[in-house]
């Protein structure tokens, strides 16, 4: 059996908090022993420590060089920052999606590449979500929601149905967004009431009651628009 060479890129604390699991959700994807799995960290730069956690930290380039078959992901927290490294790496691995094994994911769920679930996340049913969404601890997703590409959910996020978030937004620790409906018109996409457009940020523990524009951060219960100083 040939050997595969796995790479997080990121080894800042939230690459630490998903490498535990990486080894074995790849293991499980692939349906290959854990043993032949080796694992880096991969710095986009020249890393000045060549262990993190006890594992091996390279630089992009030294992943790149590695031959044979190759996986990524990113634990990088800001959806652009994210999908900048993606376009670096994509040509030469491939991404793979990483599932804790606290994770539960329901029924007739459509959920992209490279996407990340941490210990005790959760999707319900018939979900969309698109590639390279970060889910973090105690983070879920309910039914009907449709979430756009390199989305970040901070730990707690609670996501409740019909909800439609665009791509790039970032959403807050312990942020609720209220369920939308399936009766109303849509501003953006199909199947909800209540969307949060590209680029927007929902603040810590805001409660999200209406649609957020777009590059919009929105802060406190109800959460309202944050104005610029």
């Amino acid at each position: 059996m040939e050997r595969i060479t796995f790479g997080l890129l990121g080894a800042g604390g939230f690459g630490r908090e998903v490498m535990p699991f990486v080894r074995s959700s790849v293991a499980k994807t692939l349906l290959i022993p854990e043993s032949y799995i080796d694992v880096y960290f991969v710095e986009t730069w020249q890393p000045k420590e060549r262990t993190v956690n006890d594992y091996t930290v390279i630089s992009l380039d030294e992943f790149i060089k590695i031959s044979g078959k190759k996986y990524f992901n990113v634990a990088v927290g800001n959806g652009e920052d994210r999908a900048a490294i993606v376009t670096r790496v994509s040509s030469n691995a491939e991404s793979l999606t990483l599932f804790s094994p606290q994770t539960i994911i329901l029924d007739c769920n459509n959920i992209g590449a490279g996407s990340i679930f941490c210990p005790n996340t959760m999707v319900t049913s018939n979900a969309k979500i698109g590639k390279f969404f970060q889910c973090n601890i105690y983070a879920y997703v309910a039914h009907d929601c449709i979430i756009g590409d390199f989305v970040t959910f901070a730990p707690g996020v609670r996501c409740n149905g019909r909800v439609h978030i665009e791509d790039y937004a970032y959403i807050g620790t312990n942020a609720v967004i209220r369920e939308g409906t399936s009766d109303k018109p849509l501003r953006i996409g199909k199947g909800s009431q209540l969307t949060i457009v590209k680029g927007a940020v929902v603040g810590l523990g805001a409660v999200v009651t209406r649609d957020v524009p777009a590059g919009a951060t929105v802060v406190g219960n109800p959460a309202r628009i944050m104005e610029k100083r």
